[in-house]
Order: structure tokens, then C-alpha cells, then sequence
């Protein structure tokens, strides 16, 4: 697709985005970020990864989370229950105080720190899309090295 003028969108948004992405490489660099990112083919293989597990997939839909099925610690709990262990008045009295004076505090800073909780849970999610993607590239690479040295050049 191009304009009247003979330019393509296509190579146009292509020169933009990696103009980016070198702009994002060399400012990591100078702020310490690892030195191999001085290589911009081994940046942009780094980046193609962890762009798969950021916007590609389905957070839904990952290995992690099902194997951490029994263990269900990773994902944030926002509930609150309150109960007492106490059979005597002084049991329905520390149950009424909570109810009455402590959830609606604890309802307050709960709201207050609500959209944190959020943000941590979709970083938790994508985090753990990044390290799948990392896993499924390593078993790439792994069946890729094991095919080559069964099947290696001077056989």
C-alpha cells in the first residue's frame, strides 16, 4: 500500500519501529541494562521473545498457572472473611467490632490500594507468558541442537 507520492506505508511504519526500538536499546545500555544488548540483532531476538509473551498471548491460556493449579498462591485474593474461633459472648462481641469498625476501614484501604492489586496481577500474568515463551524458544532450541548433532554435518 502506498500514497499518491510513491511511499509506502509499510516501509514507512517498519523504518519508524525500528528506529524505536534502537532508540529503547541504546537508552537500556546507558542505563546499565546488559551489555550484550550492544549487539542490535541479539536486542531485537530478546525483544521478539518477550513481545510474544507481552502481546501474543493468551493469558488465559498458559502452562505456568495450570501447574500452579494446586497451589493457587501466585494469584492475588482480594476477599475478606471474618470469623471467630470463640463460642462465648465475648466472640459475638470481637465479631460485631470487626464488622462494624475494622471492614470498613479494611473496605477503604482495600478501594484505595485496588487498581495496585490489578496492575500486579496482569504483571504477574505476563510475567509468566514471557517465561513460557522463553521455555517454548529453549525447546526449540534444544530439539534444534539435538536434531543437528544426530543428523550432523558430515553424516
Amino acid at each position: 500500500m502506498s500514497d499518491p507520492a510513491g511511499v509506502s506505508v509499510k516501509t514507512l511504519m517498519d523504518g519508524i519501529e525500528s528506529d524505536v526500538c534502537n532508540r529503547l536499546r541504546v537508552h537500556l545500555v546507558k542505563r546499565g541494562g546488559p551489555a550484550e544488548y550492544r549487539d542490535a540483532a541479539l536486542f531485537e531476538r530478546v525483544r521478539a521473545v518477550l513481545n510474544r509473551g507481552v502481546d501474543e498471548r493468551n493469558l488465559d491460556a498458559l502452562l505456568l498457572p495450570e501447574l500452579l493449579d494446586g497451589d493457587l498462591e501466585w494469584e492475588l485474593r482480594t476477599h475478606l472473611r471474618l470469623t471467630t474461633h470463640r463460642r462465648s459472648p465475648a466472640g459475638a462481641l470481637i465479631l460485631f467490632a470487626k464488622r462494624r469498625v475494622l471492614l470498613p476501614l479494611t473496605r477503604w484501604l482495600f478501594e484505595y490500594s485496588q487498581e495496585n492489586f490489578r496492575r500486579q496481577q496482569r504483571i504477574n500474568r505476563i510475567l509468566f507468558a514471557c517465561l513460557e515463551e522463553l521455555a517454548i524458544e529453549n525447546a526449540r532450541l534444544r530439539a534444534d541442537m539435538t536434531t543437528a548433532s544426530v543428523g550432523g554435518p558430515g553424516r
